[in-house]
């Protein structure tokens, strides 16, 4: 099999002293509803090898599950509007800088915890530390993806949410496809480990969060939702 690497990324990664190669698996574009069960029989199983990782996307897990929140559930009121204008935006996309993301965080966790967190960021940054307010807000709002169509426009109008449960799922796709998995959250500035199979208890976190830690799966439409890990063994 021939390992296939997005554009700018890289098939082979050293970690822990190892080699190990991913391969960027092209899927359709995944809808809401459909099962990951499926998605990952059709398209992980038939290049899948014992000993082999694979690390999913946390957005198309959450879209099977229906984890998505449309704008007529988080039209912006005042606060939303105003908090908004204090966001600072990275590559990454415009997150809570956009009214509708910021409805969302008011109304997962209330008018006063948003405030309140806006207020500790603001110190924060006068302090040179970043990234408090998400810190305090949480995975819930931290983890909010789409209502933006630059990248992806089918989400321009649609947000998608954590998956629930994750190391669950990745149970689940063990127990019914025999598929080691794990599910994560990245883009180019971060990845973070929301959930692993109980075959990977004994990988450590930043074990495994270092074999792809240059978000292999891409942060645009590359339709590449699962990463195939293989040990490279001279």
């Amino acid at each position: 099999m021939d390992f296939y690497a997005n554009e700018g990324k890289s098939v082979i990664i050293e970690a822990g002293g190892k080699k190990y190669a991913r391969h960027a698996i092209t899927t359709h574009f995944v809808q809401v509803g459909e099962s990951y069960i499926d998605l990952i029989e059709t398209y992980v199983k038939p290049l899948y090898q014992p000993g082999d990782i694979v690390s999913s996307s946390e957005k198309v897990i959450a879209l099977c599950q229906g984890r998505v929140v449309t704008e007529d559930e988080c039209k912006p009121g005042f606060w939303a509007k105003f908090l908004s204008k204090f966001v600072h935006q990275t590559s990454a996309g415009p997150g809570m800088g956009l009214p509708v993301k910021m409805q969302f965080a008011i109304n997962i966790c209330g008018l006063g915890k948003v405030i309140w967190a806006a207020l500790c960021a603001g110190f924060g940054k006068l302090l040179g530390k970043r990234g408090v307010f998400y810190d305090m807000l949480g995975e819930e709002v931290t983890g909010l993806d789409g209502f933006y169509g630059e990248d992806i426009p089918e989400y321009e109008h649609m947000g998608v949410r954590v998956p629930s449960d994750p190391a669950k799922v990745c149970d689940e796709v063990f127990e019914k496809t025999g598929v080691v998995m794990m599910i994560v959250d990245a883009n180019d500035l971060n990845v973070e480990l929301l959930g692993k199979g109980e075959q990977l208890k004994d990988r450590s976190r930043e074990e495994l969060l270092s074999l792809i830690r240059d978000n292999p799966a891409g942060q645009d439409r590359q339709l590449t939702p699962f990463v195939l890990i293989r040990e490279v063994r001279e």
